[in-house]
């Protein structure tokens, strides 16, 4: 089993930030803060940039280079506490080399294969909690 890059998430006196190893930080907070992502906003971001990073050097290998590539990400809630169905809807602007059923056969291939996060959503992948010992 491979073992992924762990992530870091710490309470600073400027409020939440994430950082992994290669020096990124991004600040986290809750959905009234200003200038921050929301935790379910980061995981909505997750969901469509796994898919549009994946999708986008899938057709540059094809010779396919997309004029515009994007997507927005929605979601409605089962319960207050849980998502029901995460919608990536893409944005994007095809070149007369590519058509829409082969663009589409692409992202689906992406979203069902690829994407790890899309992909551990739909799975129902565990969350471990590690907590300190007494």
């Amino acid at each position: 089993m491979l073992r992924m890059a762990p992530v870091h998430v710490e309470r600073t006196p400027d409020g939440f930030v994430a950082s992994n190893e290669r020096g990124a930080q991004l600040k986290i907070g809750s959905v009234t803060d200003e200038g921050v992502f929301s935790p379910v906003e980061l995981l909505l971001i997750a969901v469509g940039a796994c898919n549009i990073v994946t999708v986008e050097p899938l057709t540059a290998q094809r010779g396919h280079r997309l004029p515009r590539l994007a997507v927005s990400i929605t979601a409605t809630k089962a319960e207050p506490t849980l998502l029901d169905t995460v919608t990536v809807t893409y944005e994007v602007e095809l070149p007369e080399s590519l058509t829409p059923e082969k663009f589409a056969e692409i992202a689906e291939r992406v979203h069902q294969r690829h994407c790890t996060v899309s992909r551990s959503l739909e799975r129902g992948t565990e969350v471990k909690l590690n907590l300190p010992q007494a």
